[in-house]
C-alpha cells in the first residue's frame, strides 16, 4: 500500500540526546536504546471515517519519536498498517450503501491528505491488512501447531483462537487485572460469549467465512483474519521480535497490544514482542470524550476547510504532554493560532536572541518522555525576548525556524 508523500527535514547542527520514553510494560520512563536503526511498529486506523483528532494526537506522538531518533542520529524503520477488512468498516458502508472496498479507498486517501498536511513524516512501509492476508494464515497454521490456537467444534462457523493462557507472562504489557481484562475485552471489540471458546477472553485469529462477507483460503477454513493477529504478523514480517518501539492510542493497550504481543510471543520464546509500549492519552472534546457515537469528533479535514493552519492544530495538539488524556476546546485552537502567529513573526525578524541555548533545551525537553509543554515554552520565551528585545544574531531566527520544523514539525 502506498504511502504518503515524504515530508523534508532541515538539518540542524549537532545532535540530540538519547530518546527516554515511558514503557507502559514498566511503568516508568526509561532509556529507548535502538541500534544504528531503530525500529518502530503503529498501529494504523481502520479506515471507515475521516481523521478526527484523536488519530491526529497519537501519530503526531510517534512523529515526535521519528524526529527525535533522527535526530539522536538513528536512522528509522517505521512500520504502520492499515485495518483495510474489519466489521467497523463493513458496518458502515452497508449504513452508507457503498461497497467496503470504495469506502476504505476514500478513507485511506484522505488520511493520507490529512498526515501530509500536518507534516507526519511517512513510515517506511505502510501495510494493508488485505495485503498481509497469506502472512496471517501462515502464523496462524503456526500457532495451531504449536497448541496456542485452537478451532471451535463449530461445524457452521469454525472460528480460531488464541489460548490466553498460550505464553506464561499474558498480561504483563497492561498489568490490568482479570476483572478489568475482562470488561474491556468486552467494550472493545472481544466476544466473551461466543460458544465453544475455552476462555471468554481468548482472542480471535481468523474469522471463518459468514454470507456476505469477504473470506480468503486458508487450509483451516476459508475466512479472514482478526485484528490482533493482523499487527503481530506484519510487524515480525517487517521488522522482526523484540523491536524498538510498538505504539498506539492508550485505548490499544488492551486487548490489541496485550494480545498482538502474546501472538507473537508464544512462536518466539517468550522473548518480550517490543522492547517499549508507547501509548498516547485520548482527546476529548469541551469536557466529553470524543467518540463516533456521541457525534462530536473533530476531524483534522474539516478544521482544513475552514481554514485552519495545520501547524496550529500541531500545536495546539503539543500543548498538552501526549501521555495525559486531554480536551480539544476554541481556547485550546485559539491558543494555539496566538502561539504560531508570535512563532513566525519573531523568526521573521533580521536577528535575534542567540539560538544555541533555546535549541539546546528543545532537544532535552523532546529527549525526556516528550515533553512537549516544556518544549513549547522554551520557543515562547525565545520568541517573546526577540519580539520584546531583539538580539544581536542574525543567524538566530533561521536557526530557530530551522529546529522548529524538523523537531516539532511546526514549519514557520
Amino acid at each position: 500500500m502506498q504511502s504518503w508523500s515524504d515530508t523534508a527535514l532541515p538539518t540542524i547542527p549537532g545532535a540530540g540526546p538519547p530518546l527516554r520514553l515511558y514503557d507502559t510494560a514498566d511503568r516508568q520512563v526509561r532509556p529507548v536504546t535502538p541500534g544504528a536503526t531503530a525500529t518502530m511498529y503503529v498501529c494504523g486506523i481502520t479506515p471507515y471515517d475521516a481523521t478526527h483528532l484523536g488519530h491526529a494526537a497519537t501519530y503526531l506522538t510517534f512523529d515526535l519519536v521519528n524526529r527525535a531518533l533522527r535526530d539522536a542520529g538513528h536512522d528509522v524503520h517505521y512500520v504502520q498498517n492499515v485495518t483495510d477488512v474489519d466489521d467497523p468498516l463493513f458496518e458502515r458502508a452497508e449504513r452508507d450503501g457503498v461497497d467496503w472496498r470504495d469506502l476504505g479507498t476514500r478513507e485511506i486517501e484522505l488520511f493520507r491528505e490529512d498526515m501530509s498536511a500536518l507534516r507526519i513524516v511517512p513510515p517506511r512501509e505502510y501495510v494493508g491488512a488485505i495485503e498481509s492476508v497469506d502472512e496471517v494464515v501462515e502464523f496462524v497454521q503456526k500457532l495451531l501447531a504449536s497448541g496456542a490456537a485452537y478451532i471451535v467444534d463449530d461445524a457452521e462457523f469454525p472460528d480460531v483462537y488464541f489460548r490466553a493462557d498460550a505464553t506464561d507472562q499474558f498480561g504483563y504489557e497492561s498489568g490490568y487485572d482479570r476483572a478489568t481484562m475482562e470488561r474491556l475485552f468486552a467494550e472493545r471489540g472481544g466476544d466473551p460469549d461466543r460458544p465453544g471458546k475455552r476462555d471468554t477472553i481468548d482472542a480471535l485469529l481468523w474469522r471463518a467465512e459468514r454470507p456476505g462477507e469477504p473470506s480468503w483460503p486458508a487450509p483451516f477454513g476459508a475466512g479472514r483474519p482478526g485484528w490482533h493477529i493482523e499487527c503481530s504478523a506484519i510487524a515480525l514480517n517487517r521488522i522482526g521480535p523484540e523491536f524498538d518501539i510498538q505504539g498506539g492510542g492508550s485505548d490499544l493497550i488492551y486487548p490489541h497490544h496485550e494480545y498482538s504481543a502474546a501472538h507473537a510471543e508464544s512462536l518466539i520464546a517468550g522473548r518480550r514482542f517490543a522492547r517499549h509500549y508507547v501509548h498516547a492519552g485520548l482527546i476529548g472534546l469541551d469536557g466529553e470524550k470524543m467518540s463516533k457515537s456521541k457525534g462530536n469528533l473533530v476531524l483534522v479535514s474539516t478544521l482544513r476547510r475552514g481554514g485552519v493552519d495545520p501547524a496550529a492544530i500541531r500545536l495546539g495538539l503539543l500543548a498538552g504532554h501526549y501521555r495525559q488524556d486531554r480536551m480539544w476546546t476554541d481556547a485550546v485552537l485559539d491558543q494555539a493560532k496566538a502561539r504560531l502567529d508570535r512563532w513566525r513573526r519573531a523568526t521573521a525578524l533580521p536577528s535575534g536572541p542567540d539560538a544555541a541555548d533555546t535549541i539546546a533545551r528543545l532537544r532535552q525537553h523532546l529527549s525526556d518522555d516528550l515533553d512537549t509543554p516544556k518544549a513549547l515554552d522554551a520557543l515562547d520565551n525565545w520568541s517573546r525576548q526577540a519580539l520584546d528585545y531583539g538580539g544581536p544574531d542574525p543567524e538566530a531566527p533561521t536557526a530557530i525556524a530551522a529546529a522548529t520544523d524538523a523537531l516539532l514539525g511546526v514549519k514557520l
